[in-house]
């Protein structure tokens, strides 16, 4: 019953019915004075009485019920909403048919906002209650993908307002604000219908402006005032200057990012965080040095909110590329990833340092790393393939602005962060690109690689509450959690470069992604009000560009969700401790389960899909291990015995004497390669092209001369490996 009633509650039902195989209990709150009662089987309400007595608790009125009664769309492969988007497409039908000229539908990423918004438009479309509908987002993708994706079933009454023109010919029309509206008179298309034309306004992505008493988009909302308007998003927006919930009301339905995890809706994460040295420490130029320009740079001490908007290190730069370029070759190097920049000029960057560092992926094909910003028409080109998990190209996109929302990359594993992020709603929006599942593609859970600090935003309350109206009226009430945030950590007060117009309401396609703050870049896009002409030289932010500074990584921490839903965070050899214990129950299991793998490639690539990361464990390990022994040591206390040390023991116990001198030969360079660079490199046949097995003849000459065959080579091989993990 317990169980149930969570259920009930979840629903929002006022009915239960629990049965232990010979009788039932009824729970039924529409009757307050006996709660729970017996029944047999043939006392079940019939289904007109409970729809009653439901209605009834619901407040339903008899002119409400044609709206409220109307069936969802089926398209008949059995898909129906989940039990969430149920209860926001019920909710926002009941608000409407009760009056309600105003609704806010706060759901996380990746939960189905736009087909929940369909299913609310269908219902009301089809009920008749709504005849004219016009959906509004601020990006041509967002438009697009819902055109071709959810609102595919509207067919011909359906279209996309371009050109500027509006054709009250159609009944569900799809528009960007900028398609509707521009600072010139003439470019105001809504104008062309009259105000009361749209009587249903659903706004995706609602904290993106229109909720701002001053922004352009505003305006046509209260063009269609007369309208009833339904906000979407999964971050509303709360400041002094733009609220969601002023505009729109209270929220009446929330679905968390939490709680999506908890359902197994969204994918789980863990975070990895990476701290530099010039970012922890700061780094100061000498006295007079000049930049790669020529420039004199101003003599203070840089720290992390300077790089790559007023301070470019180019080694800084390769290491965090170096850094995910270990990290992919680890995992999977065809893992979708997308790298946050803090600008179009470092996300330039970026793209070319891991196009140095990725040769042979580049070579495979010039697309495996791409920049897809505002200003780059080939990049944007490439957007759709990254998103669509039959492309396997582009797997890098760096980007700035661009893709921070509405890019549903449904099998995007790997979020890095390398832009300061101050924005809580920004925050939430660019973690959204990870959290979809698709079990299609193995995509259940996800990265985040931060080297900005930018996920210490997990620690504020605010990242999964509810949203609260904050309103500063007074000098005493001036206490920005984010300002004293900057005072705790003690930040110097740098001006976003990326933002400098902070969080006021900015038309998304004329500045989509922040330039470089020297003032170089694409310009503004025709729709902006200025451009970077117009700004004097005095009033540009200067960035100066040095290399030659020695770069470290200091540490890696690993940080991930535990059973409470808080952010746990623990050193790589704790976090390693946790994670095999869920895939092996003692050190037997393991070391049999090792033993008897034909290919230990296969164990450690599965312990990697598991999340252990070999490279920044052997870095705190800080022995040159085999990953055996790394987890051996760390995770059951075995001594530490190096791939040299397992190399010698073999050679002490002259275990080559059972073969002929060739075999004896190969086996004993196999051990060396063994020592030297691990045991996934002796398990690849193709070893004995390389040095020195290429002295000893052709591949397939070694291995008859020496074995026999390929079958008594492989044994051979595998008789080695028994050999080496031998106990000592």
């Amino acid at each position: 019953m317990q169980q149930g009633m969570e259920y009930a509650g979840l629903l929002e039902v006022p009915f239960v019915f629990a049965s232990n195989g010979d009788g039932f209990i009824f729970r039924d709150l529409t009757n307050p004075t006996q709660l729970e009662t017996e029944i047999r089987l043939e006392d079940f309400p019939p289904p007109q009485q409970l729809w009653e007595k439901y209605c009834a608790w619901k407040g339903y009125k008899e002119e409400h019920l044609p709206i409220i009664t109307q069936d969802y769309y089926d398209d008949g492969s059995g898909k129906s909403p989940r039990y969430y988007q149920l209860q926001a497409i019920n909710k926002t039908v009941e608000a409407v048919a009760a009056g309600q000229n105003r609704a806010l539908l706060v759901m996380a990423t990746g939960t189905g906002k736009t087909y929940t918004a369909f299913q609310i438009i269908w219902r009301l479309w089809k009920a008749k209650a709504k005849k004219r509908i016009l959906f509004l987002a601020d990006r041509n993708i967002l438009v697009d993908q819902t055109k071709t994706n959810d609102f595919q079933p509207f067919g011909t009454a359906m279209t996309k307002i371009t050109g500027r023109k509006v054709d009250p010919a159609f009944e569900v029309h799809l528009a960007l604000y900028q398609a509707l509206t521009g600072p010139e008179e003439e470019q105001k298309a809504y104008k062309q219908v009259d105000p009361n034309f749209f009587d249903l306004i659903i706004i995706d992505e609602c904290h993106r402006g229109s909720a701002s008493e001053d922004s352009a988009w505003r305006e046509i909302l209260e063009y269609f005032s007369s309208a009833i308007q339904v906000g979407l998003t999964a971050t509303p927006k709360e400041t002094d200057e733009v609220s969601n919930i002023e505009y729109f009301g209270a929220p009446i339905y929330t679905y968390s990012l939490k709680e999506g995890i908890e359902d197994g809706f969204l994918a789980p994460y863990k975070v990895v965080r990476v701290d530099i040295d010039v970012d922890v420490q700061g780094w100061r130029p000498t006295k007079g040095q000049t930049d790669k320009n020529g420039e004199v740079i101003e003599d203070r001490i840089y720290n992390q909110k300077d790089f790559d908007r007023t301070m470019v290190i180019d080694e800084r730069t390769e290491l965090v590329a170096q850094t995910i370029t270990n990290y992919l070759k680890r995992t999977d190097p065809m893992a979708k990833t997308i790298v946050f920049c803090n600008d179009i000029d470092h996300a330039d960057r970026m793209r070319r340092a891991l196009v140095n560092l990725n040769p042979e992926q580049v070579k495979k094909n010039d697309k495996y790393v791409m920049k897809i910003t505002g200003d780059d028409d080939i990049g944007k080109d490439q957007l759709d393939n990254f998103i669509n998990p039959k492309k396997k190209y582009p797997v890098i996109a760096t980007t700035s602005e661009l893709m921070t929302t509405g890019v549903d990359a449904k099998t995007c594993k790997l979020v890095v962060l390398d832009q300061g992020i101050q924005s809580m709603t920004k925050f939430k929006q660019i973690i959204g690109r990870g959290t979809r599942i698709d079990d299609r593609y193995g995509k259940l859970w996800f990265t985040i690689l931060d080297f900005k600090k930018a996920t210490e935003l997990f620690a504020d309350e605010r990242f999964d509450g509810t949203p609260e109206r904050v309103k500063v009226t007074t000098p005493e009430q001036f206490e920005d959690e984010e300002n004293l945030d900057d005072i705790i950590d003690g930040v110097d007060d740098v001006v976003d470069a990326g933002n400098p117009f902070g969080d006021e309401d900015i038309d998304p396609d004329s500045i989509q992604d922040p330039e470089a703050t020297n003032g170089e870049g694409s310009g503004s896009s025709p729709e902006s009000t200025g451009s970077a002409d117009d700004w004097d030289d005095e009033n540009r932010v200067r960035k100066f560009h040095v290399n030659g500074v020695p770069v470290k990584a200091l540490a890696e921490r690993v940080q991930y969700y535990d059973s409470d839903g808080k952010l746990v965070t623990e050193s790589f050899k704790d976090y390693t401790r946790k994670t095999m214990v869920k895939q092996f129950s003692s050190l037997d299991d393991f070391t049999k389960r090792w033993n008897e793998s034909d290919r230990k490639q296969a164990i450690i690539d599965e312990l990697a899909e598991a999340g252990i990361l070999w490279e920044a464990l052997e870095d705190e390990v800080g022995k040159d291990m085999d990953p055996f022994d790394m987890i051996c040591h760390v995770v059951y206390d075995q001594p530490a015995l190096t791939r040299k040390e397992r190399a010698d023991n073999v050679k002490k116990r002259n275990y080559f004497t059972k073969y002929g001198d060739t075999a004896q030969q190969v086996l004993n360079n196999l051990l060396d390669k063994y020592a030297d660079e691990g045991v996934q490199e002796i398990e690849n046949i193709h070893v004995l092209k390389v040095k020195p097995f290429d002295e000893m003849g052709r591949p397939l000459e070694i291995i008859k001369k020496g074995f026999g065959g390929k079958p008594q080579y492989l044994e051979a091989v595998h008789d080695l490996e028994m050999a080496i993990y031998e106990s000592a």
